[in-house]
This record gives structure tokens, C-alpha cells and sequence, in this order.
């Protein structure tokens, strides 16, 4: 039996991981990033995973804020908990300019994604979770190699900035199977793929 591919990212009611702004500007995605509903979405989208995919970028910015939480006491437990899964897991991570992982349980990659998922497909373990890496997502979703996608889906337009899902894609059909509705009206949705 095949592990189960996972992937998460939040997007804009238009679709959108950033805004018109660029890679940094998350402006429709930060108001609803720490409430209850997203923290709770946050822990059952890694609560089976056993390997954690990401681009470098995610990877640099991820590892360099996750592991302050741990040991903080007035941070969320839910916070906490997922820092300290990070932390422990092992992590692939693509990369074209590192040449040594920085950090503890980690191998660089430098190789097409659909290639590199199937065969950690193959290996033992619990999910694998392409964490919040469009980069890695996109070339997934092109490849139809994704099982479960967990979306949270902000209540604003951006207006602009990066889609998720490409004009090109193969048509794929997916079921609801978890859903949340926030208090500030963000979606927290799970979808599974049916094949």
C-alpha cells in the first residue's frame, strides 16, 4: 500500500496563495491564520503525517519560526504541538542552491517533485504532507499525484498575486469529507480525491 499524499495551503476567495504584492504578501491570509478554526485545521492536516515536503523558501521561513514556539508557554497547544512535529519529522526539502540542510532530519532534493513523491511513496510511514509549497503542489496536482488536499479559504478577494489551481490541469474529480466555518468567516476545508 502507497502512503498517502497530502498538501495544504490557504488561498484568497479568488483563489489566491499571495497577494498583487508578491510571495510576501499574505495580507488576505494572516487575519484568519490563528484562529480556532484554522489552528484546528492546522493539527489534523499533520496529526498523520510522518514526512513533511517543502520548498526551500517555506522550509527557511517555517524552521526559523517553529521551533521558537515549542518551549513557549503562553503559545497556543496547538501551536506548540505542530512546532514540535516539524521539528521531528523528517523533512524533504527542494532545493536548487542549498548544498547542506540546515536543520536536524532533513534531505535536500534537487529533482523533478513527481518523481521524488512517488518514490517516497514506496517507503514506509505514515502521510506525507507537502506543506504549504505551491511550488511542490502545482507540479502534484499537474502530475495527479495529490489524495487529500486540506484548503483554508480566506473571506477576501486579492485581487491579485499567484493562483493555485493553472488553466491546464487534468480534470480530477474530489469529495468534501471535513469542513469548518471560522467566526470571521474562513473556510477550513478537506478534500479528498477520487479515483
Amino acid at each position: 500500500m502507497t502512503r498517502l499524499v497530502t498538501a495544504n495551503l490557504n488561498l484568497s476567495l479568488d483563489g489566491r496563495y499571495n497577494g498583487p504584492g508578491g510571495p510576501g504578501d499574505l495580507s488576505a491570509i494572516i487575519p484568519y491564520a490563528m484562529t480556532d478554526v484554522a489552528r484546528d485545521h492546522m493539527t489534523r492536516l499533520y496529526e498523520n503525517a510522518t514526512t513533511a515536503v517543502l520548498g526551500r523558501l517555506n522550509a527557511e521561513g517555517f524552521l526559523g519560526f517553529w521551533p521558537t514556539i515549542i518551549d513557549n508557554q503562553d503559545a497556543d497547544p496547538r501551536d506548540r504541538g505542530y512546532a514540535q512535529w516539524l521539528v521531528d519529522t523528517d523533512k524533504v526539502v527542494f532545493s536548487t542552491t542549498l548544498t547542506e540542510a540546515p536543520w536536524e532530519r532533513t534531505r535536500l532534493v534537487n529533482a523533478p517533485v513527481a518523481d521524488v513523491i512517488t518514490d517516497l511513496e514506496a517507503t514506509d510511514g505514515g502521510e506525507i504532507l507537502v506543506n504549504s509549497s505551491a511550488s511542490i503542489i502545482k507540479p502534484l496536482l499537474a502530475a495527479d499525484l495529490l489524495d487529500r488536499l486540506y484548503l483554508m479559504i480566506t473571506p477576501e478577494i486579492s485581487g491579485g498575486g499567484r493562483h493555485l489551481f493553472d488553466d491546464g490541469l487534468p480534470a480530477t474529480k474530489w469529495s468534501v469529507t471535513h469542513q469548518d466555518t471560522g467566526k470571521l468567516g474562513e473556510l477550513a476545508m478537506v478534500y479528498d480525491r477520487l479515483r
